[in-house]
């Protein structure tokens, strides 16, 4: 399972057993999302700083997030609470574009049960449950994680990828098309990815489509499991909502984590304009 809703999320904290929450609400070059976090969240929801806690930092030729080290990763995750039999649920308050990233770093260090709360916070607070306000300080969980239990794409093999399998590139069209660029030193796209905008993944109420609407419009770019498939954005946060998308669809995709932040950082070749 993927999503849950905001009745099942409602209903399983209030359970004997309640599943750990996350709030990753974060946007690029925004203000970050703790202040948000205390004026109003999901009840015992630990926010997570995404910067800090789910992604590693280096030279612009490594991408502006890399993948954390397993064991700082598992470090956050115990401050978080998080056993290794908890359920975790995610979510942030723009359609899990930023939540996704945690439930995808989650699943590839090993954590089966990790699911993102369909909808977001508008979907919380939609569905008439309450908001939570002030900091969340959970008993510090002893969750073991490992890595690679989801695939990743290396930077070394994202070009024969892309000539021989279907790479999706998740940032906007006009990103993709090298009509803008207003973070990475050079605009477009990698030489043979297609454009798949994360945002087309949800529906009008920030949930997700559905399972028979994400498969035709996956297929329709030729990611229909017939070949492998990856996913990239601007630096491998949006990817991962990528990602899910497709793991709803039925289709299992590879993550390059690197991204447009690596590839635009390194003299290799890029391409502009539409499919």
């Amino acid at each position: 399972m993927i999503l849950i809703s905001a009745d099942e999320l409602a209903a399983e904290l209030a359970s004997d057993h309640p599943p750990v929450v996350l709030d990753v609400r974060w946007t690029l070059g925004g203000p970050p999302g703790d202040a948000a976090h205390r004026a109003g969240h999901v009840p015992g929801a630990v926010f997570v700083p995404l910067d800090a806690e789910l992604a590693a930092h280096g030279e612009p030729t490594d991408g502006r997030h890399r993948l954390p080290a397993p064991e700082d990763l598992q470090r956050a995750a115990r401050r978080w609470g998080v056993d290794d039999d908890s359920r975790v649920v995610v979510y942030d308050d723009n359609g899990n574009l930023a939540a996704a990233r945690a439930w995808w770093l989650l699943r590839w260090a090993g954590l089966d049960d990790v699911r993102l709360l369909d909808g977001a916070l508008a979907a919380w607070v939609a569905g008439g449950h309450e908001l939570e306000t002030g900091d969340v300080v959970p008993a510090p969980g002893d969750v073991t994680l490992t890595s690679g239990a989801l695939p990743v794409l290396e930077l070394e093999d994202v070009a024969a990828f892309a000539a021989t399998g279907v790479l999706l590139d998740a940032r906007a069209g006009e990103r993709y098309r090298g009509e803008v660029e207003p973070i990475d030193p050079k605009a477009g796209h990698i030489p043979g990815a297609r454009s798949a905008p994360t945002t087309d993944n949800l529906a009008e109420d920030g949930r997700f489509r559905s399972p028979e609407e994400l498969r035709a419009r996956f297929a329709a770019l030729g990611a229909d499991d017939s070949r492998p498939v990856a996913a990239y954005c601007g630096s491998g946060v949006t990817a991962a909502h990528e990602v899910a998308a497709l793991a709803i669809a039925g289709v299992d995709a590879a993550l390059y984590p690197g991204s447009w932040s690596q590839w635009s950082n390194l003299d290799l070749p890029v391409a502009t304009g539409a499919d």
